[in-house]
């Protein structure tokens, strides 16, 4: 029994570790276009980009100003300057209350343990 506990918050921490992050957003000009992962991308959906994370993961972002958080899906590579850790899509932004750069904490609540180019990873 407690070596069963044990492995369940071993996974459980191992997943949803919370971190302080910046974060930007983009929209507009990449609408509809193929994503990193294959995906069409839409500015209104709740999807960001992320370097490492695995395309389907869910995370959890706050705004540390606004308290506002989202779920989002990851199906994107980015952000590409430097000091950013994630790129929000333009609806998960105004989700969070988020103007320009912010202040957010990131939670990632699930990792998909694989994934094929080109399949909705984030849809529905």
């Amino acid at each position: 029994m407690k070596k069963t506990f044990l492995i369940a918050m071993l996974a459980v921490s191992s997943i949803a570790p919370v971190s302080a992050s910046v974060a930007s957003w983009y929209g507009g000009k990449f609408h509809g276009k193929l994503t990193a992962s294959g995906e069409k991308f839409n500015k209104n959906g709740l999807t960001a980009a992320h370097r490492t994370l695995t395309f389907g993961s869910k995370v959890k972002v706050t705004n540390k100003r606004t308290g506002k958080s989202t779920v989002v899906c990851i199906n994107d590579r980015g952000p590409h300057v430097k000091g950013r850790t994630i790129d929000l899509s333009q609806g998960a932004a105004k989700a969070i209350g988020m103007k320009g750069l912010a202040q957010v904490t990131l939670e990632v609540l699930h990792k998909p343990k694989s994934w094929r180019y080109g399949q909705e990873v984030c849809a529905g």
